[in-house]
């Protein structure tokens, strides 16, 4: 794996994800405690989500030296409305790397498997992720990672991550 080289000439990546290091989901958290979970609330009130001060300034501050990019758990019908979300809240332009909408792997796995792509051809300088299985493999493949830990944990999101594949 080339993640410290840049073959291409090109600038190194720095990949963000979205839920809790740059989109606050707290206000959205609740269709996830139901039983069953309502998933297309869920997907429906992201739009809303305010921005996380300290993942944006990141994302902002990272552009000066790499191309962002982001790297989601969303379901890729997720794709126009998170798009716009970025766009109103002023990140970076990048490429926004989205789960298949039948895909539900644990979010380490598709992540891990989009990131080792990646680096086939560039260099990722940085990994921001709230996950922390999904910051844990991404270390032990030999990233750097940046712990988004500036929002509070939910058991209900971590289980949908890990065990439900949904984002």
């Amino acid at each position: 794996m080339t993640q410290n080289s840049n073959p291409s000439g090109s600038r190194p990546l720095a990949v963000f994800d979205l839920d809790n290091t740059l989109a606050d989901t707290a206000h959205r958290q609740r269709f996830l405690e139901r039983k069953p979970r309502d998933w297309a609330a869920f997907f429906a009130a992201a739009p809303h989500d305010p921005p996380l001060t300290e993942g944006v300034a990141l994302a902002l501050e990272s552009a000066r030296e790499c191309e962002v990019v982001y790297l989601t758990g969303r379901p890729e019908r997720c794709r126009r409305d998170t798009l716009a979300w970025l766009a109103a809240h002023g990140l970076p332009e990048g490429r926004v790397w989205m789960r298949r909408n039948d895909d539900r792997r644990p979010a380490r796995s598709t992540k891990l498997e989009i990131l080792r792509r990646l680096a086939r051809d560039r260099e990722i300088r940085v990994l921001v992720d709230d996950d922390e299985l999904v910051c844990q493999d991404a270390e032990r493949a030999g990233f750097r990672v940046v712990r988004a830990r500036w929002t509070a944990e939910s058991a209900a999101l971590k289980e949908a991550q890990e065990d439900e594949g949904r984002t």
